[in-house]
């Protein structure tokens, strides 16, 4: 099942973890993680996820959202995440961490790079 959120400028299509899905909660985690090149878990009234799909949005990268139930959260959360706050951000597969990490990444000039990188964004060509 998808629905999509319109908030503003923002569009991110979000599903659930379980419903109408043949395979378990981990195996459809895990795929997902490997599917989508800019993932957040989150809950769709947490206003970090919020703040999350707005900071990727003001930089041109529409996150695929997942909307988990406290035992998805707790199989990230031992399985996925090492630990880091939720929601959880993946970028490339990789867990980043929460809103702070991403926050902090941003800042630093080091979010847009890893974003190339993994083909979530592209960089301007030059005309030389």
């Amino acid at each position: 099942m998808q629905r999509k959120f319109n908030s503003g400028m923002i569009t991110a299509t979000s599903t659930t973890l379980a419903i109408g899905v043949l395979e378990s909660a981990e195996t459809r985690i895990h795929r997902l993680i490997s599917e989508n090149p800019v993932l957040i878990f989150g809950r769709p009234s947490c206003c970090m996820s919020h703040a999350m799909k707005r900071l990727l949005a003001a930089i041109g990268v529409h996150p695929t959202v997942i909307e988990v139930d406290d035992d998805e959260i707790a199989i990230l959360r031992c399985r996925y995440t090492g630990g880091s706050s939720f929601p959880y951000l993946y970028i490339g597969g990789a867990c980043v961490g929460g809103l702070e990490t991403l926050v902090a990444l941003h800042l630093s000039n080091n979010l847009v790079p890893i974003l190339v990188e993994v083909g979530a964004i592209r960089t301007k060509l030059s005309n030389g």
